[in-house]
């Protein structure tokens, strides 16, 4: 089943719990799944409780019901109704001009630290930073032509420079040629070149990761894209974006990343997955993909307790709640309220 299919199982429960509390109110539980803890009621340590005041969306999770200017607006409402603090745009700005983006964002009292409409090199690249500027946000991708990992249908670092496989979106999964070394490096200077300019506006640029990333390189087996993107960007210029669902789909110890690189994940999507359990070493992506089903946060089998409490190690400055398939489950809105409900209760 496709990572972007509904599963009959979690789906059915939460169907039912949209029934009993009226649109999706938390339910009280994860699911059954690797490393996941018996309740969302246990005690956890009060360096997680800040964390549930800085909730944050990727709108990409909510992209069915934001079709024009006057539903974007009506869906961020609902966004900060549900209590939502943060939001991460996917899809453009509503067709809103900057200081009118801004001016509902306070209305609203939601912040946007971070993109994935970002910018795209050209003559006016300073003038979108400098509109970026006035929404607030700290952290951007600059893509070359409009497809790179400046917008949301980005494929990633590892596939701008040539790499393996990578979701397109719609459930399946192309197959690409893998990157090389050398390939990954050019992305990784490049993304410090944009880092350089976006600095003179005070951001960083991000690098988002599926999972393609953790895919071996053509040319050196025993090393990935994310390895020599760690290694080839700076800090200062450039921060990680975890997506915490895709690195562990891809089979990824993200503890370990944290404990090997601490303080470059100053960025996380937060995202569940049901199947990881079932994944073994020798799987493909395209095989992890097809065990994998996407879910709102308390749903799948991803410990975010635990990740949670690591958060200073990775350096967490934001993060956003995303799930790629929140329509199929009958209504994102209420799917990203079951992710709130459910994670608020995780960290407090």
């Amino acid at each position: 089943m496709s990572s972007f299919e509904e599963s009959g199982e979690s789906r059915r429960i939460f169907l039912k719990e949209l029934a009993a509390y009226g649109g999706g109110i938390a339910l009280a539980g994860y699911s059954a799944g690797l490393g996941a803890p018996a309740s969302l009621a246990r005690q956890v340590s009060s360096s997680t409780v800040k964390w549930a005041k800085q909730m944050g969306l990727e709108l990409f999770t909510v992209r069915d019901v934001m079709t024009d200017q006057k539903s974007y607006i009506s869906t961020l409402e609902k966004v900060a109704e549900i209590g939502y603090k943060e939001i991460e745009p996917a899809g453009g700005y509503g067709s809103l001009q900057p200081k009118e983006f801004r001016a509902l964002l306070d209305r609203l009292g939601l912040s946007m630290p971070s993109t994935h409409s970002g910018a795209t090199e050209g003559p006016d690249l300073e003038k979108q930073l400098e509109g970026f500027q006035i929404m607030g946000m700290k952290y951007t991708g600059i893509s070359a032509g409009g497809s790179g990992r400046g917008a949301r249908g980005g494929r990633g670092a590892a596939a701008a420079a040539g790499g393996a496989a990578s979701s397109e979106g719609n459930g399946s999964v192309r197959e690409d040629p893998q990157s090389t070394t050398e390939q990954v490096k050019r992305t990784a200077a490049q993304d410090n070149a944009h880092g350089k300019i976006a600095q003179r506006f005070g951001m960083k640029i991000l690098i988002h990761n599926h999972t393609v990333e953790f895919a071996p390189l053509s040319d050196n087996s025993n090393m990935c894209p994310y390895d020599i993107l760690l290694a080839e960007t700076d800090p200062e210029l450039v921060a990680m974006q975890m997506d915490i669902g895709w690195a562990s789909i891809a089979g990824q110890d993200v503890l370990a990343r944290f404990r090997k690189y601490p303080g470059r994940f100053e960025l996380w999507h937060v995202k569940d997955s049901a199947g990881i359990p079932q994944m073994t070493p020798q799987m493909t992506t395209g095989e992890r993909h097809s065990i994998a089903d996407l879910a709102p946060v308390g749903l799948g089998a991803i410990d975010y307790r635990t990740i949670f409490q690591n958060a200073e190690l990775a350096g967490l400055k934001h993060f956003c709640i995303e799930q790629d398939n929140a329509a199929a489950w009958g209504d994102s809105v209420a799917a990203a309220r079951v992710s709130y409900d459910n994670l608020v209760k995780v960290l407090s």
